[in-house]
């Protein structure tokens, strides 16, 4: 009978998710893992792997020198990458999880949370637990949105073409308003856009429709990911590109604007502020923990 205690370790893991946009989570507080595109990919697998839309790395932000400069402002860095391994600068629903793991580790308490991340430092505010213990709402500062030219931009899935809204919430976005969130297809591949080269680094591509008065649904496809459950960037995207489509400007207006996004997996609240400050609302779970076999990490050098 084999002696248990010489087995080597494995590595902790957790999963969550945030409206169903769903996340591998690898704590790595003291900045040890060097883990590649490959192994993400793998861990990111549905089929071979844990099974997600992207990976959080939680490291100590003074520990990676994505985030040194920060950490006087944010203690966690959140270090994020695409479900095909690829790097992002930030995901807003993975922020909301993020700052759950956090509270619910111990590592940070209900309330305001900073969190480091490729975008800059972004403050999430976790909300106690119902007395019946569902877990309390997260809403997230995401910052300023940047509506960069150029004009005429324009989205294409086979023969349909639309006008898109050029949004950055600290990632690219390309939002459309189209009459059927059906006339997107599989959105497995990325949608066409123009002109050519105006998204070097890829887009993320919101498809949304009108559901009432401030009130939308949305499809998206994200880059390096595919089509998603929920994206959080995305449903603030979505949301100034409806306002000033709408005629709603607060930095003019000097009154926050608010619209309710609906996506495949959920709800989002998204209020733009006179300041220009973007926050989101919404709920974030973990749902499950484990450890990764020893043999599975040999074979990705971790």
């Amino acid at each position: 009978m084999s002696d248990s205690s010489q087995q080597p370790a494995g590595l902790p893991f957790l999963k969550g998710h945030g409206t169903e946009n769903d996340f591998v989570i690898l704590p790595d507080p003291d900045g040890r893992l060097a883990i590649g595109p490959a192994a993400v990919a793998a861990l990111c697998d549905r089929r071979a792997g844990i099974g997600g839309d992207g990976l959080l790395r939680v490291v100590r932000a003074a520990a990676d020198p994505a985030a040194a400069a920060m950490a006087d402002r944010a203690e966690w860095f959140m270090d994020y990458r695409n479900s095909d391994g690829s790097i992002a600068e930030m995901c807003g629903n993975g922020v909301r999880v993020f700052a759950r793991y956090l509270v619910e580790a111990g590592l940070a308490k209900p309330g305001e949370v900073a969190v480091a991340t490729r975008a800059g430092v972004l403050v999430a505010r976790v909300a106690e637990d119902a007395e019946d213990g569902t877990p309390g709402q997260v809403t997230v500062d995401m910052g300023h949105a940047r509506l960069p030219g150029p004009d005429g931009i324009e989205v294409a899935v086979g023969d349909r073409r639309w006008p898109a809204r050029n949004v950055n919430m600290g990632n690219p976005h390309a939002v459309a308003f189209v009459a059927s969130l059906d006339h997107a297809g599989d959105l497995l591949n990325a949608p066409l856009t123009s002109p050519e080269g105006v998204y070097p680094e890829g887009v993320n591509v919101e498809f949304v429709v009108d559901r009432g008065p401030r009130h939308v649904a949305m499809r998206v496809h994200e880059r390096g990911s595919g089509e998603t459950r929920s994206c959080g960037t995305g449903a603030c995207a979505v949301a100034v590109a409806a306002a000033r489509r709408d005629g709603a400007d607060p930095a003019l207006t000097g009154e926050s604007v608010s619209y309710t996004v609906d996506l495949p997996g959920g709800r989002l609240v998204i209020t733009e502020h006179p300041d220009g400050r973007v926050e989101m609302t919404g709920p974030a779970v973990i749902v499950a923990s484990g450890v990764l076999d020893p043999r599975w990490l040999e074979a990705f050098g971790l």
